[in-house]
């Protein structure tokens, strides 16, 4: 029997909530639903203030979604050097990045056509 998966706006809500947890920059979520050839519905977008709080970040989101859904991601790269950080939930990616990386790569831009929503943090 296959493992059913969590529906992603439980996942997105467990990433969120992650994010926030250790005071997680900028948040932002990128419908992607409705742009052919992508490789997920989400893309959920935050930033750090070193490599530090961006692994705690990283730290923060799988247990957040490990305890809450009994998920793990799929795949994680960029740990290394705490840049940018991927995580990959599937249908949900989670980009982790340290303040002048995240605005180097301009995701956002270009995914320009996507629909964007900037979760308010309150810290």
């Amino acid at each position: 029997m296959q493992k059913k998966q969590a529906e992603p706006d439980q996942l997105i809500a467990q990433i969120i909530r992650g994010i926030e947890d250790v005071k997680g920059n900028d948040i932002e979520i990128l419908d992607l639903r409705d742009i052919e050839n992508t490789v997920c519905d989400y893309f959920i977008i935050c930033n750090g203030t070193s490599n530090t709080q961006v692994n705690a970040i990283v730290n923060s989101v799988q247990k957040s979604v490990s305890k809450a859904l009994k998920e793990k991601p799929w795949h994680v790269e960029g740990s290394d050097n705490a840049e940018w950080i991927l995580m990959d939930y599937v249908h949900v990616v989670v980009h982790v990045f340290q303040k002048h990386i995240r605005e180097f790569y301009d995701i956002e831009g270009l995914w320009g056509d996507a629909k964007s929503v900037k979760i308010e943090t309150t810290h």
